[in-house]
């Protein structure tokens, strides 16, 4: 049996890192990292291999976390600046989502609007918010919510929430999203409606070939090339 997470454990895990973060940081890495995340956010510079060791390191000894933990070191990540700190937060959301119920879900919501970006949003998407609802399907309700929503990343979270789902895959809810949202002139979107598509084009090929067909005049350039990607020929 796992030993209870006890208190601290976040603090612990920050303690641990930080240092660390600041001797492996690279400001020329840094300064390219920023630039391909077209300048929204400020950089060790530690690229992924050397960042997922630190957390590694840092989380080593710690009793596994439980839901609390995980929103508290959520929480903690996406209230400092570095980049990294945000994605050390969602290697451990993904590593522990099993440790999650459905109740995480406005967790989840919280951080895919808040310092949003696809670099985030879409691991949030398919390994913390994908299991959640599959876990638990009723709450694929709320997810209708962010797919109606204005906000542009809710919007593609739930578009991709289905990614490496096969058979798995709700196909009648794919398809309703993506034709919900097919008319959405915003690049993230269409790129998502496509990337969702190709994902299940895999599983069921004739299904996503019928379903362009259909929605042919509503479906953007972008959607139909990234749907049928794999399957021309």
């Amino acid at each position: 049996m796992r030993p209870a997470a006890g208190p601290g454990r976040t603090a612990l895990l920050v303690e641990r890192a930080a240092p660390a973060f600041d001797a492996a940081a690279d400001p020329g890495r840094a300064a390219e990292m920023r630039r391909y995340m077209k300048d929204r956010f400020p950089f060790y510079g530690v690229p992924t291999p050397a960042r997922r060791a630190i957390t590694r390191a840092a989380a080593s000894g710690l009793a596994s976390p439980n839901e609390a933990d995980l929103a508290e070191l959520a929480a903690a990540c996406w209230a400092r600046d570095q980049r990294e700190w945000q994605y050390l937060a969602c290697d451990q959301l993904r590593q522990h989502v099993r440790a999650c119920s459905a109740g995480f879900l406005p967790v989840a919501e919280r951080l895919i609007t808040t310092k949003s970006w696809w670099d985030t949003v879409d691991v949030l998407a398919a390994r913390v918010v994908g299991p959640l609802v599959a876990a638990t399907p009723s709450r694929r309700d709320q997810l209708e919510g962010w797919v109606a929503g204005d906000d542009l990343w809710l919007a593609r979270a739930a578009i991709l929430h289905q990614l490496g789902a096969k058979e798995r895959t709700d196909h009648e809810v794919l398809f309703r999203w993506c034709a919900a949202r097919a008319g959405d002139t915003r690049w993230f979107i269409r790129k998502a409606i496509g990337w969702a598509l190709r994902d299940y084009a895999r599983t069921d090929p004739d299904a996503v070939r019928r379903f362009v067909a259909e929605h042919d005049a509503e479906l953007s350039g972008l959607s139909k090339r990234e749907a049928l990607k794999h399957l021309r020929g």
